[in-house]
């Protein structure tokens, strides 16, 4: 995959932080097994050298991400996050019409390891998050997401619960959208595959607030890549 240059992922930049706004595809941290492979953090490092990413976006999902430039900024973000003081939301496209007003669900998620995360009740940690319905079409919705806690999963695994799966997340049951699913007469040359409008769940961390060490609010907004605007831009013109 080539990605953008690191400079044009910047949304925001001060002495201590640096917020990108992360592409899809694109890891936050080293996968384990260490493949080698480009993630945010070694690009980071090319462009300040004390980097340090203070949280993380799964690989697909795209967004706001914040990245520390010291060793005091680093723990000053990891106490905000522990602490629930930074205030997140995403947007998702989900399936059907789903009327969430306020919805908050509280279930606990268990991480028993290789990316394998279930609501488990008896030995899961909390996990809450709060959703509401931006958006309404024929047979999806916009669904903005604010997470609580910070667990691996969380939105994807809560929605799932609300039997409202991301669109194109298949570890959840979540399909993805075909134009033609969408469009009326819709029509593919013959022997053409149709590709998904997205090739990959429909997740974006979208606003941010914390604070820089001056204890000023840093505020965040993370515009949509590419292939989630089309998304939207297509569900506005052939499905609303």
């Amino acid at each position: 995959m080539k990605f953008p240059n690191f400079k044009d992922l910047i949304l925001f930049e001060d002495n201590d932080f640096i917020v990108i706004n992360k592409p899809p595809f694109l890891a936050s941290l080293d996968e384990r097994g260490g493949s080698g492979e480009t993630n945010v953090l070694r690009l980071a490092k090319q462009y300040s050298d004390d980097a340090q990413v203070c949280h993380r976006l799964d690989k697909e999902t795209s967004g706001a991400l914040i990245i520390a430039k010291n060793p005091e900024g680093y723990r000053h973000a990891s106490m905000q996050f522990e602490r629930r003081k930074v205030n997140k939301t995403y947007h998702a496209v989900v399936d059907g019409h789903v009327i969430f007003d306020d919805l908050t669900v509280d279930l606990p998620i268990l991480n028993d390891g290789n990316k394998n995360v279930t609501i488990d009740r008896a030995e899961g940690k909390r996990a809450e998050t709060i959703f509401n319905s931006l958006k309404y079409y024929k047979h999806y919705t916009l669904v903005e997401c604010k997470p609580i806690t910070g667990r691996m999963h969380q939105i994807r695994i809560h929605l799932a619960t609300q039997r409202a799966a991301i669109v194109g997340d298949d570890m959840y049951k979540g399909k993805p959208v075909f134009l033609s699913s969408i469009k009326r007469g819709y029509k593919l040359t013959k022997g053409e595959e149709e590709q998904p409008i997205m090739k990959r769940f429909a997740l974006h961390a979208r606003h941010l607030v914390f604070k820089g060490l001056n204890d000023q609010d840093i505020v965040i907004d993370a515009p949509y890549p590419k292939d989630f605007a089309t998304l939207i831009k297509l569900l506005d013109k052939f499905d609303a």
